[in-house]
């Protein structure tokens, strides 16, 4: 077996989103599960993993104001975008502060002018 092509792929539960669902397939799962079906019966129906279904509910739940123990839709976008820029301006102070020393090496290299001339 050759363990370079397995390290390429990473292992197999790195993937972040394996299935996109549409909002409306989503917003049609939660409207049916408020409706009284149970999240489970939702889950067997529609071929999905019973906890999607029960993330999907609680999220409307947040994002309606019937639930604050966690955070909103636009939340959880506006955290996104923050840590992004975040992590962009961690990139450009250290890029900056190498800089700053690689100059303060090549100033103290040229020779110091001297006032007897």
């Amino acid at each position: 077996m050759d363990t370079f092509r397995l390290a390429e792929k990473g292992p197999p539960m790195a993937r972040k989103h394996p299935k996109a669902y549409p909002p409306e397939f989503r917003q049609k799962v939660v409207e049916l599960a408020r409706s009284g079906r149970q999240p489970d019966d939702l889950a067997h129906e529609f071929s999905l993993a019973r906890q999607t279904v029960r993330n999907w509910i609680k999220q409307h739940e947040l994002d309606s104001g019937s639930r604050s123990d966690g955070l909103t839709s636009e939340e959880r976008i506006e955290l996104s975008r923050l840590r992004r820029e975040n992590k962009q301006l961690k990139i450009e102070r250290e890029i900056l502060s190498k800089a700053a020393a690689w100059f303060a090496r090549e100033t103290e290299t040229v020779p110091k002018r001297s006032s007897d001339s």
